[in-house]
């Protein structure tokens, strides 16, 4: 990527969640799939990505309701196969990801799931229960953006 990368605070749950998915959606990622996340650190920004729980906000620290307004997000997945090959899928959140984006992913994943009669019960992740349903619906109703780059 040609940048600095360094630990991102939601990795150790969200590596557990996407090794889930892919059992239960049949290894389509392989049996032998790994998953990594890093997060992009810009050497001049301020270290608050970085800080650890004790060193984050105290309530009512938050953002301001203009940040939280005029907030997005980018993420950039690449995958490497063993023989080379390389997909890069971007996703683009038109709201602050801690305050506006995570309340309509929550809403629109469990209107999506209501409205998919045909989903089995059991402990599922959002992916493997509801597939490019939910894609799609994040899409239209929801704010994100996928794309595939490569």
């Amino acid at each position: 990527m040609g940048a600095e990368v360094g630990p991102f605070m939601m990795a150790a749950i969200n590596t557990k969640n996407v090794h889930r998915s892919n059992l239960l959606m049949g290894h389509p990622y392989g049996t032998d799939f790994v998953y990594d996340e890093m997060s992009v650190i810009d050497p001049k920004a301020p270290a608050s990505f970085a800080m650890s729980a004790e060193g984050g906000p105290r309530p009512g620290e938050g953002p301001s309701q203009e940040e939280r307004d005029t907030g997005f997000y980018d993420l950039v997945f690449i995958g490497v196969a063993k023989d080379g090959r390389k997909v890069k899928v971007s996703v683009h959140g038109d709201r602050d990801p801690g305050y506006g984006s995570t309340s309509k992913l929550i809403a629109e994943t469990a209107i999506c799931l209501v409205e998919t009669p045909d989903v089995a019960g059991g402990v599922l992740t959002p992916g493997a229960a509801l597939g490019t349903r939910l894609i799609d619906r994040l899409q239209q109703k929801a704010g994100l953006t996928f794309k595939v780059e490569s």
